[in-house]
């Protein structure tokens, strides 16, 4: 007699809610990262498991739910996260909607959700009725205490999980996250074999358009991945680190855990050789910051120097770890994009929200640094900070336009959960989103926070004119026909047609 399968992880689709009009074509659609390192961690210690993909196989709820009634895990897992880790509260909304069906459905299965909103908010998360408990944190070893119980009994007992008593949510005493010195051990890798594909491996995943040089035809397969987890900054907008948190205090943000983990460069380079036996050339380096511990970094590239793979990827960076140097390695090891945290044009601003005090110059001089080795510019920036005006903002798309990188994002400001502007927010009674859609930065429900000086629908308008006034500059244009030529010019013209709709201007 079959065994009965321990655990299914769900990545429920919320694309649309998301990218609105550019979810068809234009947004990336990534391997489900964080299923992946779950699903490797728990049948490495001889559990059984499965994906469902529902982005990727474009199944509606209703076909998530008949699937997962199919597989009938003794625990389905919501792994809810997102392909910037910044969006892992709007990806709630595919998520929560899904569970609700699943448990009208079939009352018996058990639903666990782990993440980023769900480490930034657990007791919020516990209190939707149709999760029955949630993982702390990152979530590896409370899942391997959760599996190793009957999920019945003595619930109060496994450290590292949230569930109910009573019918009220109740947070158990933390797990640990993975120690660096186990990394290789205890996430040992990812399970790529689990993934749904149509004709081969990873071909139902697409590449961000800006990373295959604007062109559609050659987006598929991709994949992502990390190398190190977390990050030693506390930036005021950002919650990467709150999956490593610790501790059940409410006010607890990213900031209190800035540290950084790593594989090590040797397990690291067969999991990049594995894709691409795979087939697989395009890959996004999903840490926060890989251009930071040339410890790490260095073997690594070497080792893929020297493998030959032949691969195209993008990693992050800011501007003040950036080290000419090393520029000619990146390279040669194949990443051909760096991904540079700016975010705003006036140095005020910036060191309100802990980015640095770094001066124009700096900023001029490192975008042109990486240019001149042939690796792409992907430059961020974020309207809409604390103390910016119409002055700052402009300041901000002013030296957007004057760098004229290969790629610019441009997002409203957003108080996520998990931040330190979150827990500042409600400490104030800032005005924050009532939905998970408000916190998403392309949504059609996009609620930023209101400045001192700019109300939110101002800060959504001058983000979307500001992006427009981007993309369609003439001397943008140039500069993409100029090094990736005409198809990927007309392909940005495409992508500038599409309008976002935002109900907080009226649409």
């Amino acid at each position: 007699m079959k065994s009965k399968l321990d655990v299914a992880f769900v990545n429920a689709d919320s694309s649309a809610a998301a990218y609105q009009g550019l979810a068809d074509k234009f947004a990336a659609i990534e391997p489900p990262t964080w299923s992946l390192l779950l699903a490797n961690s728990m049948r490495t210690i001889g559990y059984s498991v499965a994906i469902v993909d529902a982005t990727a196989e474009r199944l509606t709820h209703d076909q998530t739910v008949q699937r997962l009634i199919e597989l009938d895990p003794r625990l389905v897992v919501f792994v809810v996260y997102g392909q910037n880790p910044n969006s892992g509260t709007i990806n709630m909304v595919g998520n929560t909607e899904c569970a609700a069906l699943m448990k009208a459905a079939a009352p018996n299965l058990k639903i666990c959700f782990v993440g980023s909103h769900t480490s930034a908010l657990p007791i919020e998360v516990l209190s939707i009725p149709s999760v029955d408990m949630i993982l702390l944190n990152e979530g590896v070893y409370a899942l391997r205490n959760l599996l190793a119980s009957n999920l019945e009994d003595d619930l109060r007992k496994i450290k590292g999980i949230g569930h109910k008593r009573d019918g009220k949510p109740v947070l158990n005493i933390p797990e640990i996250v993975v120690p660096n010195d186990k990394m290789d051990s205890d996430m040992p890798g990812y399970a790529w074999d689990l993934l749904p594909m149509k004709e081969k491996p990873l071909d139902l995943y697409r590449a961000h358009f800006w990373h295959t040089e604007y062109k559609q035809h050659n987006r598929t397969p991709f994949a992502a991945l990390y190398t190190s987890l977390g990050c030693r900054f506390k930036c005021d907008f950002c919650m990467i680190n709150i999956v490593n948190r610790v501790d059940n205090d409410p006010n607890v943000a990213s900031s209190h855990s800035p540290n950084m983990r790593f594989w090590s460069p040797e397990f690291m380079l067969t999991e990049f050789e594995k894709l691409a036996n795979l087939g697989v050339q395009h890959i996004r380096i999903s840490d926060e910051m890989f251009f930071l511990n040339q410890r790490y970094f260095e073997p690594l590239l070497e080792g893929l120097v020297n493998r030959g793979l032949d691969l195209k990827m993008w990693s992050y960076t800011r501007i003040d770890t950036v080290r000419e140097k090393y520029l000619d390695l990146f390279k040669k090891a194949g990443i051909n994009w760096l991904a540079l945290g700016i975010e705003a044009g006036n140095r005020e601003v910036r060191r309100e929200v802990s980015k640095g005090t770094f001066q124009m110059d700096d900023i001029s001089s490192v975008v042109k640094l990486v240019q001149q080795h042939d690796i792409g510019v992907a430059a961020n920036y974020i309207f809409g900070f604390p103390d910016d005006n119409f002055e700052t903002m402009q300041q901000t798309l002013d030296l957007a336009l004057e760098l004229n990188t290969e790629m610019a994002n441009l997002y409203p400001c957003q108080a996520l959960p998990g931040s330190p502007l979150h827990i500042k927010a409600k400490a104030e009674k800032w005005q924050l989103p009532d939905t998970y859609q408000g916190y998403g930065f392309l949504s059609y429900e996009a609620t930023p926070m209101s400045t001192k000086h700019v109300s939110a629908a101002e800060v959504v308008r001058f983000r979307d004119n500001a992006w427009q006034t981007y993309h369609e500059n003439p001397t943008f244009l140039n500069l993409i026909e100029t090094k990736f030529g005409n198809e990927a010019k007309q392909g940005i013209q495409e992508l500038t047609k599409i309008k976002l709709k935002r109900r907080i201007l009226g649409d």
